[in-house]
């Protein structure tokens, strides 16, 4: 009998032990972020896009849209991260308090040591937000896909 209550004490304890870990994942917010490179030249657009291409065209009206890099961050609610999206870009995350499924965040984007925009939004899990961004040369700008997953 004794065996048995210390068993179940010692369960309970693991359970009680867990519990907060699993409290603290749900304040928690994975963001992923992905650079693009949209231009007004027709052309193929990166599969890797194909999901966003609708999205991107109907927000920044260009024709074609290129991969240029990617990251992912899990952010504590509220709290503050980074995402290194590659070619020398960054989004500095700030997440709030929020219920429900959505959160709200204040993005800074910097590339080449300068920052690029400043923004806050509100993300819903699985709906991309779109950034645009600088000119990349004559014919392409910059874009940043935000997705809370």
């Amino acid at each position: 009998m004794r065996i048995v209550i210390r068993l179940s004490l010692l369960c309970a304890l693991l359970l009680g032990l867990s519990t907060p870990a699993l409290a603290a994942d749900g304040d928690t917010v994975s963001l992923r972020a992905i650079l693009v490179s949209a231009s007004r030249e027709p052309g193929k657009t990166d599969r890797s896009l194909s999901a966003y291409e609708s999205t991107l065209r109907r927000i920044l009206r260009f024709e074609s849209f290129q991969q240029l890099g990617s990251g992912r961050a899990r952010v504590a609610k509220p709290g503050e991260g980074k995402i290194n999206l590659g070619q020398g870009h960054q989004l500095t995350v700030s997440t709030e308090a929020s219920q429900g499924d959505r959160v709200r965040v204040q993005l800074e984007w910097t590339g080449g040591g300068h920052s690029l925009m400043r923004t806050g939004l509100v993300l819903r899990p699985g709906v991309p937000a779109v950034l645009g961004g600088p000119s990349r040369n004559d014919h392409e700008v910059y874009a940043v896909i935000v997705i809370a997953e």
